[in-house]
């Protein structure tokens, strides 16, 4: 529903300055209150099923007790919040709920700041600079720290039995890491399932790619239920197929298609390259000819396609 413009311009007529109306008791903030509080008071009508002072109210057993007041925390600083209380204790708002000091907004700030690699301090000091809001270091961590829950239970879900094709590669990205910016090597792994759709598989963090950690990945993935992969998709790295073949026998290995096309132009001079490899799609890109029978299954491609 579109607000009234009146109505806005009843409430712009007395700020004339920005710090009026988003400063630290500006508009937005005395507005976000005045919702809040008034979404609350409906709260509790309807789990009372009467308004206030309706006098048919008295039969029910249960009634308004008061109210509690509480800080929120958010981008808009802190804000002093009244919540109503009944008498038997059994109101569970659902906008602000018990016990909740922040709002989800908030949450994400301090995530996005320690991905960002800034520590519990740099986070403290930050928040407190930018949006006037104090918060304790065990707070961030225990926002940080029910993440991880999540990440942990997402690295060791179970995985489906068959995968037709999986992609293994590893990417580079620049990871804060004791206060210091490193290179590190972000092994991908990405399956495709039965049903033809994508998945993440699995993420891991090493120094630099490597066939011996592969070899670590990949008994992972067995221990998470992969019994059989048909072609596993990966690049030229030395001694990748035997760690493939170590913990799955019967795979294919098939290197990606951008790398066979860089295996070829490594013969082709700088200015024939561009020719050659327009040279080259039909082949890639051919359909199988009638003879053709797949043994387990066929197929090139890239975790960069």
């Amino acid at each position: 529903m579109a607000i009234d413009s009146e109505l806005v311009d009843r409430l712009l007529a007395e700020y004339k300055k920005p710090e009026g109306i988003i400063g630290e008791n500006g508009l937005l903030k005395q507005l976000t209150k005045a919702v809040l509080e008034r979404a609350l008071q409906a709260e509790m009508t309807d789990h009372l099923g009467y308004e206030k002072h309706d006098p048919l109210g008295q039969n029910t057993g249960n009634s308004r007790n008061g109210k509690t007041t509480k800080t929120l925390k958010g981008e808009f600083g802190e804000l002093p919040l009244e919540t109503p209380r009944d008498r038997n204790g059994s109101f569970e708002p659902k906008i602000v709920a018990k016990g909740q000091t922040r709002f989800a907004g908030f949450d994400s700030k301090i995530l996005s700041l320690y991905a960002r690699g800034m520590s519990t301090r740099e986070i403290q000091g930050h928040l407190e600079e930018i949006y006037g809001v104090e918060v304790s270091p065990t707070l961030i961590s225990d926002v940080t720290e029910a993440v991880m829950e999540d990440v942990r239970a997402w690295q060791n879900r179970p995985l489906d039995a068959i995968y037709p094709i999986v992609y293994l590669d590893a990417l580079y990205l620049k990871i804060r890491d004791s206060g210091h910016i490193q290179n590190k090597a972000i092994y991908v792994v990405i399956g495709v399932n039965l049903e033809g759709s994508k998945e993440v598989l699995g993420l891991w963090a090493g120094q630099s790619e490597g066939a011996k950690f592969w070899l670590q990945v990949l008994t992972e993935l067995k221990n998470r239920g992969v019994a059989d992969i048909f072609i596993a998709c990966v690049d030229g790295l030395k001694g990748f197929p035997q760690a493939i073949e170590t913990v799955f026998p019967k795979t294919q290995v098939q290197l990606c298609i951008v790398h066979l096309l860089r295996s070829c132009l490594n013969y082709v001079s700088w200015k024939q390259r561009k020719q050659v490899a327009a040279d080259l799609k039909p082949i890639y890109r051919a359909t199988p000819g009638r003879n053709w029978r797949p043994s387990r299954l066929n197929g090139m491609a890239c975790i960069r396609c």
